[in-house]
């Protein structure tokens, strides 16, 4: 499994609509969980978050909301930020423009929400030219590694802490492909970053730089 735990600058470099983290002098950093929501891990993560006090942006799939909404409506209520992440988790690059604009719209009719990650991270400049008129792609800084099965707590651990900068956004899944290191993993992060003096914050359309 191949993926880079922190985004290189030259892939930021050439896509500047993209939003990777969010420039600030302060020590602040903003977690966000994809894919969910999950009746068997997103109540253990909220109550992780509530423990420290921490809020956070969750971008999810449509067809997990309709399937738990009672997971959702927490989220919410709990004061956690929304991002949609699309109705069936679809990669731009292997979509169509009008099925891939179309499943965004449909998950939209359920989270009500201008900001958007594409799943994979896969978009095509055609995708960002047409949906960065209606929300601000929101990309990542640091990729948690919580999904692969072949990494250990502590590499996940070390993911976060060896790459946070002020105005980091980290990747986290509350799905059960990263049960078994995400719920192990969060705590210590969470402890760990506010004993550096981090404040945790959630991603909106107005907190991010205008373009």
């Amino acid at each position: 499994m191949f993926y880079t735990v922190k985004i290189p600058k030259i892939i930021k470099i050439f896509t500047p609509s993209l939003v990777y983290d969010i420039k600030s002098s302060e020590k602040i950093v903003y977690l966000t969980f994809d894919d969910g929501p999950t009746p068997e891990i997103t109540p253990k993560v909220l109550k992780i978050l509530s423990q420290f006090n921490v809020k956070a942006t969750f971008f999810c799939l449509g067809k997990n909301i309709e399937a738990n909404k009672d997971v959702f409506h927490t989220i919410k209520k709990e004061g956690h930020a929304i991002g949609n992440h699309s109705y069936n988790h679809l990669n731009g690059w292997q979509t169509n423009n009008k099925n891939y604009f179309e499943d965004i719209d449909k998950a939209n009719e359920l989270l009500n929400t201008n900001i958007f990650r594409p799943p994979y991270g896969k978009i095509t400049p055609t995708q960002i030219m047409y949906l960065k008129q209606s929300y601000k792609i929101v990309m990542w800084d640091i990729l948690s590694g919580d999904f692969d099965p072949n990494i250990t707590v502590k590499t996940c651990v070390n993911n976060v802490f060896n790459n946070i900068k002020p105005g980091s956004i980290i990747v986290f899944h509350d799905t059960l492909k990263a049960k078994d290191t995400l719920l192990d993993a969060l705590p210590i992060i969470l402890g760990g970053l506010i004993k550096q003096k981090y404040i945790f914050e959630v991603i909106e359309r107005n907190t991010l730089i205008p373009e």
